[in-house]
């Protein structure tokens, strides 16, 4: 790609013209969320994972100038290159056809997603959360201690969270995952209530 310019330019604007767009249609078609909620559901379609496999799904790869190195070593499927790509053609619709133009085509390519990750917000990740404010306020991840009992075909899981070497929750379910989220959602409800600190 010798003498070539790249389409760095045009992907800082896509990036930034991405986030705006998908702020205002979440704000516009979501009125039910609160801005927390809002926040999450814009980070839930504006990622590098989510627009890799947008490009994808329009076949950006193929169309995609490069050097002769990162073509061999697979480039047009790298999630990295077909991200940034992607934003590049958002800056350089914005730049041709306006607001409308570029609107119209990130509601087409992220619409079905953002509705999707909208229905799925209440259900929230209590581990996450909860990892978030461990870090805050105790500069420390939560561990989970987990156990099992019964036969194999009825599994019951038991979580217990430590913070700190402190138990902090404790939850049930039929799978490690679902009774690592019930625990750490008693810890976080008790952990966010201020006396708890």
């Amino acid at each position: 790609m010798e003498g070539e310019s790249s389409n760095e330019r045009l992907e800082f604007l896509g990036d930034a013209v991405l986030g705006w767009v998908v702020a205002a249609i979440a704000y516009d078609e979501h009125t039910d969320l609160a801005e927390g909620r809002l926040t999450d559901l814009r980070k839930s379609v504006v990622n590098a994972t989510t627009l890799a496999e947008v490009a994808g799904e329009i076949d950006l790869g193929p169309c995609l100038l490069l050097g002769r190195g990162e073509d061999a070593a697979g480039g047009r499927t790298k999630p990295s290159i077909l991200s940034d790509a992607l934003e590049a053609v958002l800056g350089a619709v914005y730049l041709d056809g306006g607001t409308e133009a570029v609107r119209t085509l990130i509601a087409r390519l992220l619409g079905k997603r953002m509705t999707a990750a909208a229905e799925r917000l209440d259900r929230l990740d209590y581990k996450t959360v909860l990892q978030e404010l461990t870090a805050r306020l105790f500069e420390t991840a939560p561990v989970y201690v987990l156990t099992e009992a019964g036969p194999d075909h009825e599994k019951r899981f038991s979580a217990t969270v430590l913070v700190a070497g402190k138990s902090v929750g404790a939850g049930e379910g039929r799978s490690k995952k679902l009774a690592e989220q019930a625990a750490a959602e008693q810890a976080w409800l008790s952990l966010s209530q201020p006396t708890a600190r």
